[in-house]
C-alpha cells in the first residue's frame, strides 16, 4: 500500500479589525471572477497578510498505560496506580509538551473537493491532526457504514463488513479487494480467532476457517448478534434480545456446539470483552455485567453509564468502558473483588468505540471514535490528547494489525489504514 500522508498544512487567517460592514471573508465567486451580488455582504479584495499567530490548539503529553486484549500487556512503571488516571490534565490544561497549531475543524468544502480557498483556507485539509500517526491508503467498495473489522493472525488478508450485507477480503501488500462475500444481512460484528473469522449477522453467526475453507452457521441468536469474543474455549455471542450466547468447538465433529445461554440484560448487548478470568458485557440498557468465566453467573452489574455502553475494553486489573453519555470510565477492583470508577473522562460527544494499542516507542495509546465524525487518539493514564482522526461520516469499527498498523472504517463504508510514526513528522514547540 502506497503511503499518502496528505497536505497536512494549515493556515489561520487572522484580519485586522475593521469598521467595515462586510463580513471579514473574501467572496469566493469574486475570487473566481463571477461574484453577481450587488452589493455583497463579503469582501471584493484579499486579506491583509496574517499578523503574527498565537499558540492554540492542544497539548500532547505521552505518560504511560495501555494496551490491546490480545497478547501479553506491556506495562509502564507507574501505570499500576489508580490515582494516576487523568492526573496529568490538571483541569484540561498540559503543560510542557509539544503544542498543535492546528485547525481542529474539517473543511466541508474541502472534504466535498470545491474549497477555492486552498492553503489559506483556516479549516484543516488533513484527515488528521498529529505527527505520531499517518495515512497509508483508503480502502474503497463498501456501500454503507463499515462495522466491523478483522485481521487473522499470520494472514495476509484484511476482512471488512458492513451494512450493505457484505464481507470484503483484502489483499494487504496490493490492496485490492480479492472477494465480496454476500451475507443476506447487515453484519453487526466480526472476530478472528486463529484460524478461524466469526461474522454476526441477524439471527445465526458465520464461522470461516481460512485454512480449510470451512464455513459453518451457528444458530440460537434472535435479532442482530452485535458482539462476538473468545474466551476460556468458547465463543460468545451477545444479541439484539439482551442474551449472551456460548458455544465450545468439538473436534470430532467439526463443529461448534451450543455451551451456555445467559439473558439477564434487558436490551441489546452491544459489547462483550474478556479478561481476568471474567466477561463483561455492556448494553443498550445503560449497564455493564461481569460474569464468571467458569460458571457463567453474573457476578456484578455495574450501573454508573447513564447511557447506552457502546464498548468495553480490558486492560490487565483495569476495565474502561464508553458511553453515548459522553464519558469514558476507568474501573478498577477493589479489596472486596468488586470494580468501581477510579476515573471519569469527558468529552463533548457520544462516545461509539475503543480501541487500546502501542505506538512504535511501546507507549499505551487509547482511540476513542465519537459521534462528531471524529476518533479521539489519546496517551494513558493521562488522558492527554496526541492527535485526531477525521471522517465523513462516524467511525463504528477501529482495528489494529501488525507492525504498528490500524484500521477505522466509517458511515460512508470507508476504509482507511494508519500507520503509528518511529520519529514525529514535525514538532512546535
Amino acid at each position: 500500500m502506497d503511503v499518502n500522508g496528505g497536505n497536512k498544512r494549515v493556515f489561520q487567517r487572522l484580519g485586522r479589525p475593521s469598521t467595515d460592514t462586510k463580513r471579514q471573508e473574501v467572496c469566493y465567486h469574486w475570487q473566481a471572477g463571477k461574484c453577481n451580488r450587488h452589493p455583497c455582504p463579503f469582501l471584493h479584495r484579499e486579506l491583509p497578510p496574517p499578523l503574527p499567530s498565537t499558540t492554540n490548539g492542544m497539548s500532547s503529553k505521552r505518560p504511560h498505560g495501555f494496551a490491546d486484549d490480545s497478547g501479553p500487556p506491556r506495562r509502564s512503571p507507574n501505570f499500576n496506580s489508580a490515582s494516576t488516571w487523568g492526573r496529568a490534565h490538571g483541569g484540561g490544561v498540559v503543560g510542557g509538551n509539544r503544542v498543535f497549531r492546528k485547525a481542529e475543524k474539517l473543511c466541508n468544502y474541502w472534504v466535498q473537493g470545491n474549497c477555492s480557498y486552498g492553503d489559506r483556507c483556516k479549516f484543516l485539509h488533513s484527515w488528521s491532526i498529529g505527527d505520531s500517526f499517518s495515512l497509508l491508503t483508503q480502502l474503497e467498495g463498501h456501500q454503507k457504514v463499515v462495522s466491523a473489522i478483522a485481521m487473522p493472525s499470520g494472514s495476509d488478508k484484511l476482512y471488512t463488513g458492513s451494512k450493505d450485507e457484505t464481507v470484503r477480503i483484502w489483499d494487504c501488500q496490493s490492496g485490492q479487494c480479492t472477494l465480496v462475500i454476500n451475507l443476506g444481512g447487515e453484519v453487526g460484528c466480526m472476530i478472528s480467532e486463529g484460524p478461524w473469522v466469526f461474522v454476526g449477522i441477524p439471527n445465526v453467526v458465520k464461522a470461516w476457517n481460512t485454512q480449510t475453507s470451512t464455513e459453518l452457521n451457528l444458530s440460537g441468536p434472535v435479532g442482530q448478534v452485535y458482539a462476538l469474543v473468545v474466551g476460556n474455549d468458547l465463543l460468545f455471542a451477545g444479541t439484539q434480545d439482551g442474551s449472551i450466547l456460548a458455544w465450545k468447538f468439538n473436534v470430532v465433529s467439526n463443529c461448534f456446539e451450543p455451551a451456555a445461554s445467559r439473558k439477564e440484560h434487558s436490551l441489546a448487548v452491544i459489547s462483550l470483552v474478556v479478561g481476568a478470568n471474567r466477561l463483561y458485557s455492556g448494553s443498550m440498557d445503560h449497564t455493564i455485567r461481569v460474569w464468571d468465566l467458569e460458571t457463567l453467573h453474573c457476578v456484578q452489574t455495574l450501573t454508573d453509564h447513564t447511557s447506552v455502553v457502546m464498548s468495553v475494553l480490558c486492560w490487565d486489573q483495569f476495565l474502561l468502558s464508553c458511553s453515548l453519555d459522553k464519558t469514558i470510565k476507568v474501573w478498577v477492583a477493589t479489596e472486596s473483588g468488586n470494580l468501581e470508577v477510579t476515573y471519569t473522562h469527558n468529552e463533548e460527544h457520544g462516545l461509539l468505540t475503543l480501541c487500546g494499542m502501542h505506538d512504535l516507542q511501546a507507549k499505551p495509546v487509547l482511540l476513542c471514535s465519537c459521534n462528531d465524525n471524529s476518533v479521539r487518539v489519546y496517551d494513558l493514564p493521562s488522558f492527554s490528547e496526541k492527535g485526531k482522526i477525521f471522517a465523513k461520516q462516524e467511525v463504528r469499527a477501529i482495528q489494529t494489525g501488525p507492525g504498528g498498523i490500524f484500521f477505522t472504517g466509517d458511515g460512508t463504508g470507508q476504509v482507511k489504514v494508519w500507520n503509528w510514526l518511529t520519529e514525529p513528522t514535525t514538532s512546535v514547540q
